[in-house]
C-alpha cells in the first residue's frame, strides 16, 4: 500500500492547524480558569472532529474536572 505525498501533507497540515487552534484556545480561555492540555490525544481529537471536538473537550473539562 503506497501512501501518497498529498495525503501525508494533508494530515500534517491538519495536525499543525489543530495544535495552533488548541494553543490559541488556551490563550483565550485561560482567564476563565479552563486549561485544556496540549497533548497528542487532544490534537488528534481536534484533527478528526474539528470544531465539535473542541467543544467536546471544553465540556469534558468543565464537567469532569
Amino acid at each position: 500500500m503506497v501512501i501518497s505525498i498529498k495525503f501525508l501533507y494533508h494530515v500534517f497540515k491538519k495536525i499543525i492547524f489543530s495544535f495552533l487552534l488548541l494553543f490559541s484556545l488556551n490563550l483565550s480561555i485561560k482567564s476563565f480558569g479552563i486549561i485544556i492540555p496540549i497533548n497528542m490525544f487532544n490534537i488528534l481529537i481536534i484533527s478528526i472532529l474539528g470544531i465539535p471536538g473542541i467543544l467536546g473537550l471544553i465540556v469534558l473539562k468543565i464537567f469532569l474536572f
